[in-house]
């Protein structure tokens, strides 16, 4: 398939290899972002730089060039990677990565939960810092786009900023969260949850969370000193691809995100009377698993019925004893549900579990419900939402405000700093898969954006700072940190 063919089509497997380089600049060049050979050339580019007080231009090939060698690290046959948390893939990933921040000029270091954090000075080194970043490991046959546009985007950010002499007033740290992928570990630990209610839970590497922080360099029994208290951190920017098919199906270049969903999940088990399957008769049968298929599709009626964004899944059902000659004694399936607003979550819980009853009656089963899991939802700041969408006006691109649907580390760090996230679009919405691919030139506008946003935030979190200062009066954090500043 030709470049351009591969720029423009969403079909089949060509998404899942990496970019080459001749089609990531045809594709700026065609965005109008970059000039033929990958400079920054465009009169209309610099023009938009210069209204957005004279924001540096990010090298949009250079950045690709990060992103096409970091998915060499773990890549599989299909074209995505298996690049699980703690495993080698995710090791030689994290050296290379540690190896470009030190190439960027950055202090890398890493703290005791394995976050890999390099730090860039600022003119006023008692500012507390802006942060920004996102992980590098993968799902079993994840994508090359999931997490590592947001890390390589801020490396990114750092040359950029080097490269154009640009000094911030606050320091800046580039964070890599460790294992988001098995439930936000890094970020979890960097907000200061109890590591008891995770260190000894398995991971797709095949060794416990406690096993692999130290195997990344981390500190188990010392987790306490990653934490970083609410206000510690001035402002947080994470750029990170959409993972749904809203942009992409709508045109829209940049998803402002206005808030990160709760989920909450459920161990359902289903109890009815194991009994052979050709002497029971019809109507005296206590079959589990007819009554888990019934409360599967009273999942799905009672959310559809429901106007909002919300979502309700049974992700998984097994039968117990499992023979085809016998009626299910026991099913078991799993329940979890998201949204912005976890009283719905709750409310919509309380119908189906009312409709569980009912179905138990109906059946001869019972049902049990074990909460097993429970993030809560994060909002943006709505100052950093705001600054991003100015910024990206200013800089020409089209946007479009949403929640996010997957769980983040902003959604961690939001408990502490405020928030802002930077969404560019997946085409045809498809994430953790070897197909999870976004253009380049949407790429690149979600880079030259998250630049603008940290210079933007650089600028005005100090102005806020001083404000609340002479009112005696602290910055909110959104999402439940408490006092900022």
């Amino acid at each position: 398939m030709d470049d351009r063919r591969r720029e423009t089509t969403n079909a089949g497997h060509e998404h899942a290899q990496p970019v080459t380089r001749r089609a990531f600049l045809h594709g700026l060049a065609a965005a109008g972002l970059v000039g033929p050979f990958g400079a920054s050339t465009d009169r209309a580019a610099g023009q938009r730089a210069r209204q957005a007080g004279q924001t540096p231009s990010i090298d949009a090939s250079r950045l690709n060039r990060l992103l096409t060698e970091l998915s060499a690290f773990g890549r599989n046959a299909d074209g995505g990677i298996d690049r699980v948390a703690y495993s080698q893939a995710d090791l030689d990933a994290r050296a290379w990565v540690m190896q470009r921040m030190r190439e960027a000029a950055l202090d890398v270091r890493i703290d005791a939960a394995g976050n890999i954090i390099g730090r860039r000075a600022g003119t006023q080194p008692a500012l507390p810092p802006i942060m920004m970043g996102s992980h590098i490991d993968s799902v079993p046959g994840g994508g090359n786009y999931d997490g590592q546009v947001g890390s390589m985007a801020a490396i990114e950010v750092a040359l950029t900023l080097n490269g154009a002499r640009t000094q911030t007033r606050h320091p800046l740290e580039f964070v890599i969260f460790q294992n988001e992928e098995n439930g936000k570990v890094g970020s979890r630990a960097m907000r200061g949850e109890d590591p008891a209610m995770y260190l000894d839970l398995g991971t797709h590497a095949g060794i416990t969370i406690r096993e692999g922080i130290q195997r990344i360099g981390g500190d188990p029994a010392r987790l306490e000193t990653a934490r970083r208290a609410p206000g510690s951190i001035a402002a947080f920017l994470e750029l990170h691809v959409e993972q749904g098919a809203v942009l992409d199906a709508r045109g829209i270049q940049i998803g402002i995100v206005e808030g990160i969903v709760g989920i909450k999940r459920w161990a359902v088990t289903v109890q009815g009377f194991a009994n052979h399957a050709g002497t029971t008769p019809m109507d005296r049968r206590q079959d589990a698993v007819l009554a888990a298929a019934r409360f599967t599709d009273a999942v799905n009626r009672i959310a559809v019925a429901e106007p909002g964004r919300h979502v309700a899944t049974v992700g998984t059902i097994s039968a117990e004893p499992g023979a085809p000659n016998v009626i299910a004694g026991v099913a078991r399936l799993t329940l979890e549900m998201r949204d912005l607003d976890l009283d719905r979550v709750d409310r919509l819980f309380a119908s189906m579990r009312a409709e569980s009853e009912r179905i138990g009656t109906a059946t001869g089963t019972t049902f049990s419900f074990d909460e097993i899991y429970r993030t809560l939802p994060a909002r943006a700041d709505e100052r950093m939402q705001a600054r991003i969408e100015e910024e990206a006006t200013r800089l020409g691109f089209t946007t479009l405000r949403l929640p996010s649907g997957a769980g983040h580390d902003a959604q961690e760090i939001a408990r502490l700093a405020p928030m802002g996230m930077i969404f560019v679009p997946s085409v045809d919405g498809i994430s953790h898969s070897s197909r999870e691919y976004s253009r380049p030139g949407d790429i690149a506008r979600g880079a030259q954006l998250l630049v603008a946003s940290v210079l933007r935030a650089d600028r005005e979190r100090e102005r806020e700072r001083l404000r609340g200062r002479d009112q005696g009066e602290g910055i909110r954090v959104e999402g439940g940190g408490g006092r900022g500043w």
